[in-house]
C-alpha cells in the first residue's frame, strides 16, 4: 500500500536560502528544511513531494497536479504571498489541507509584507519560526489531512 502524499512547494528565490539574507532567513539551505519536512512526513507514514520554482505559473501547474493526488499540500510563496492572485486561486481548488509557510514573520516586516492574498484560501499559516516551521508544517498538514 503506498503511503499518502504532501507536496512541499517552495516559491521564487528560495533556491537562494543559506546565501540570501541570512540575518533574516538563517544560514541553512532549502535542501536542510527539505530534509527536515521529509524526515517529519516519514515519522508519520507520509511520503512528502518537493518542488521548486522562480516561476508562478509553474506552481500553479504543479498544486493542479497535486489536486486528487495528494493528501495535503505546504507552500512557501516568496515574495508571491503578496500580490499572487492567481496562486491564491489555484490553492484554493486543492480539496486537502494546505499550510502558508514562512521562515521569517511577515507580520513584523516591511508594510508590503503584512499583506498576504494566500492566506484566505489556505488552512493555517506557520511563520516566524525559522527552519523549524518545516516540520511543524508537515505536522500541521499531516495531522490536518488525517482527521
Amino acid at each position: 500500500m503506498s503511503r499518502p502524499v504532501v507536496m512541499l512547494l517552495s516559491g521564487p528565490n528560495l533556491n537562494l536560502l543559506g546565501e540570501r539574507e541570512p540575518e533574516v532567513y538563517g544560514r541553512a539551505t532549502l535542501a536542510d528544511h527539505v530534509e527536515a519536512a521529509r524526515a517529519e512526513a516519514e515519522s508519520l507514514g507520509w511520503e512528502l513531494e518537493h518542488h521548486q520554482s522562480n516561476h508562478e505559473g509553474h506552481l500553479i501547474d504543479l498544486i493542479h497536479t497535486a489536486r486528487g493526488r495528494c493528501g495535503a499540500l505546504i507552500i512557501n510563496p516568496g515574495a508571491l504571498t503578496h500580490y499572487s492572485r492567481a496562486l491564491a486561486d489555484a490553492l484554493a481548488t486543492f480539496e486537502g489541507p494546505t499550510v502558508e509557510l514562512h521562515l521569517s514573520n511577515p507580520a513584523a516586516r516591511e508594510d508590503w509584507r503584512r499583506v498576504s492574498v494566500v492566506a484566505p484560501v489556505v488552512t493555517g499559516t506557520i511563520a516566524g519560526f525559522g527552519g523549524v516551521g518545516y516540520p511543524l508544517a508537515v505536522r500541521a498538514a499531516v495531522g490536518a489531512g488525517s482527521g
